[in-house]
């Protein structure tokens, strides 16, 4: 235990620094899976508890730490002692020893001496935590703020959702394989599983990849229920010429040439996200052409010929998500609400002219946030009398999906 808190110090540390989570775990890949895998799950739940660790480190340290390792390791270990109270004297054994591999082991007995002060004082500091609304939801207070606002009656709901692990949601390829006859192979392989939508089973619990039966020859992919609405809504019909602009990871970019036989251009404006669409393609036997671009610059990428639909998955806050990338509670910042909404505008604006008169295009988020969703749609509509709402759609996250925002949008025939 004492290595995987180690490394898991190291991941937070990284995040709390600036880094993405997905950055940080990056170092991790040549560790023993064992370690590698504990490393992760504390990082995990730790960023999941944004405000309560750092709450109890307020109140049981005489001054701020000089070692941003050793608070991460003490934030780690206190996810321990509270997810796993019954194995209280280890976990302080093992933090004092991953401590002991830190700036010399100069802060060995400040590591001992504050956990064993918290299992001492934990009542009490969880009772004083009820009084501070960070610690107490988990959540930045603007982010919080802003949920009271635009969710009076369900923002509690959301916030729950949000400090919870993700279910693991399954998208059967029905161009290889019926999800019934899929459910079967989940079933003789041991594997609980129940349908969620019209293509997709939640599993019981979550399981590697590589345990999945199928997963390497592309019979079945990981995805969200409420991701997979956007294939759904925008329902490509064969022969269409369809433009997906932020493609990467790949997974709607996949799902779209599931549901029909299409000429589909992928794009992403960063080459290590590009390589993942291809990846997705290639284990599942899709072909589509993938270039990377930065799809407001249209000069560069397309050939003059219209498109039939398109899908706009722009950049966001990525609040509808964040139990599934809990580092986005550290690294966004109110301000960069704004800097989005400028982003998604030049994308609609570019892309708007490339679709075919009566085409479809489908904007979409991970916000929970209006000014990124409705306020941002109502915007585009005043400057183009031209476009039509066809359907808008909003996904609260709950236990079956995360939060998303969509706008089925027309271009006048």
């Amino acid at each position: 235990m004492a290595f995987s808190l180690l490394l898991a110090a190291r991941v937070l540390a990284a995040v709390r620094a600036g880094q993405s989570l997905a950055q940080a775990l990056a170092p991790l890949a040549g560790e023993a899976a064992p370690a590698r895998a504990a490393a992760q799950d504390a990082a995990y739940a730790t960023l999941r508890r944004y405000g309560r660790g750092e709450f109890f480190l307020r109140r049981l340290l005489a001054r701020s730490l000089p070692h941003a390792e050793v608070e991460a390791l003490l934030l780690a270990a206190l996810y321990r002692l509270e997810s796993r109270p019954e194995t209280a004297y280890v976990v302080v054994d093992q933090a004092v020893a991953a401590a002991a591999e830190m700036a010399g082991g100069a802060f060995k007995g400040l590591v001992n001496g504050v956990l064993r002060n918290y299992l001492r004082q934990r009542e009490a500091l969880e009772s004083a935590m009820l009084d501070d609304d960070e610690a107490r939801h988990q959540h930045p207070a603007w982010w919080l703020k802003r949920l009271r606002r635009g969710y009076p009656d369900s923002w509690q709901q959301i916030v729950t959702f949000g400090n919870q692990p993700p279910p693991m949601i399954l998208r059967v390829n029905q161009r290889r394989i019926c999800v019934a006859e899929y459910a079967a192979r989940l079933h003789a392989a041991g594997l609980v599983a129940r349908p969620v939508g019209a293509a997709s089973l939640l599993l019981a619990r979550a399981v590697a990849v590589d345990g999945l039966p199928g997963f390497a020859e592309g019979l079945v992919s990981i995805q969200d229920a409420g991701a997979q609405r956007a294939a759904e809504l925008l329902a490509p019909r064969a022969g269409q010429r369809v433009l997906d602009a932020c493609a990467a990871p790949g997974g709607k970019t996949c799902h779209l040439l599931e549901l029909a036989e299409i000429e589909l251009l992928a794009l992403d404006v960063e080459e290590s996200r590009v390589r993942k669409i291809q990846d997705n393609l290639h284990r599942l036997r899709l072909s589509a052409t993938v270039a990377l671009a930065d799809c407001r610059r249209t000069v560069d990428w397309w050939d003059g010929r219209p498109f039939d639909a398109i899908l706009a998955d722009v950049p966001c806050s990525s609040s509808g998500v964040v139990r599934r990338h809990p580092d986005i509670k550290y690294l966004r910042r109110e301000s960069d609400i704004r800097r989005f909404v400028h982003l998604q505008r030049e994308i609609l604006d570019a892309l708007w002219p490339l679709l075919k008169a009566g085409g479809r295009m489908l904007y979409a988020t991970c916000s929970l946030f209006a000014e990124e969703n409705a306020a941002q749609i109502d915007a585009f509509l005043c400057r183009l009398p031209a476009a039509r709402r066809l359907i808008e759609e909003r996904l609260l996250p709950e236990e079956e999906h995360d939060g998303f925002y969509y706008a089925l949008l027309e271009k006048a025939a």
